[in-house]
């Protein structure tokens, strides 16, 4: 047993050496496979935090009127916190809104003179909103239209920012929607295109496999090799494009960063590097037996 096993395994690396360029064409067709897979997985990564980004942008702010007792506020706010639908609701005070301000606008002496000249405080203590699921602003909106507290309410933005919210969740769900289409099309792409170029490897020593049948190899025998060629082909394609995709991870990631400011994708790229590899060399052997398997079948048969 030992002895066959062994064979099988010296048989896959000779046909895999002594192949030459079509080992080196069938590992690049894996290769470019396995980048196509690491890129969905990149995909999906900075699809979630690109969804997560703009929900977080989304959110209802409740003005109060400048003499509302700060208890009452903070009464709203914990009746606002017991809504199912809400994740979280801070709380500005007048002086913290205008400190914000100041901040934000320190660079134009004309705002910061105009706020001296007034000597007093013209922003609105308010309560910022967030929803686990933009579609729930709505609900949430009807409750603050109920809620006892409305009377100390200056002003709600929801009915100024619904389209914009409703925008934002349809973009939210087609992103969700389309980013899981791309991927088990690639993912069908990838595999369709690497089990072909295996099959063609397998092709090419049709004739030797119909000579070990004459001579009474045994089915497991002849398809042992090829499938040591597919498992070699995996773990070498597997480490090449986590080498190859090091680089371009290193040089897009400034560049997605502009977009999605949340994320660090070298950093996270880096951090997660044993991960990547491992998820690579799974697909990349799995995809090699599972080829290889049903590429020699048809010569098992003959």
């Amino acid at each position: 047993m030992l002895t066959t096993l062994f064979r099988i395994i010296k048989y896959g690396f000779l046909g895999f050496w002594r192949n030459g360029w079509l080992s080196a064409a069938t590992l690049s067709i894996v290769v470019i496979a396995l980048l196509v897979f690491e890129g969905l997985i990149i995909f999906n990564i900075l699809t979630k935090n690109a969804i997560a980004s703009l929900e977080n942008k989304i959110d209802i702010s409740v003005y109060f009127k400048a003499d509302t007792p700060e208890d009452e506020i903070l009464q709203a706010k914990k009746s606002l916190e017991t809504l199912a639908e809400v994740k979280s609701v801070d709380y500005i005070s007048r002086d913290k809104a205008l400190e914000i301000f100041k901040e934000r606008h320190k660079d134009n002496p004309m705002i910061t003179q105009s706020l001296e000249e007034l000597q007093e405080n013209p922003l609105l203590a308010s309560l910022n909103i967030k929803a686990y699921n933009p579609k729930e602003y709505a609900t949430i909106a009807d409750n603050l239209e109920k809620t006892n507290f409305k009377a100390w309410f200056e002003k709600v933005t929801y009915a100024q920012n619904a389209v914009v919210i409703e925008r934002l969740g349809k973009i939210v769900d087609t992103a969700k929607k389309g980013g899981l289409i791309l991927i088990i099309f690639l993912a069908a792409v990838a595999v369709l295109v690497n089990f072909n170029t295996i099959r063609l490897a397998i092709y090419s020593n049709r004739e030797e496999i119909g000579i070990m049948r004459l001579v009474g190899a045994s089915n497991s025998f002849i398809r042992g090799p090829y499938i040591v060629e597919g498992i070699i082909y995996g773990l070498v394609a597997g480490i090449l494009s986590v080498v190859i995709a090091l680089p371009a991870v290193y040089f897009t990631s400034p560049y997605l960063k502009i977009f999605i400011p949340e994320i660090n994708l070298w950093s996270y790229f880096l951090s997660n590097l044993f991960v990547f590899l491992g998820y690579q060399l799974l697909f990349g052997i799995g995809l090699g037996i599972i080829s290889s398997s049903i590429a020699i079948r048809k010569y098992l048969r003959i």
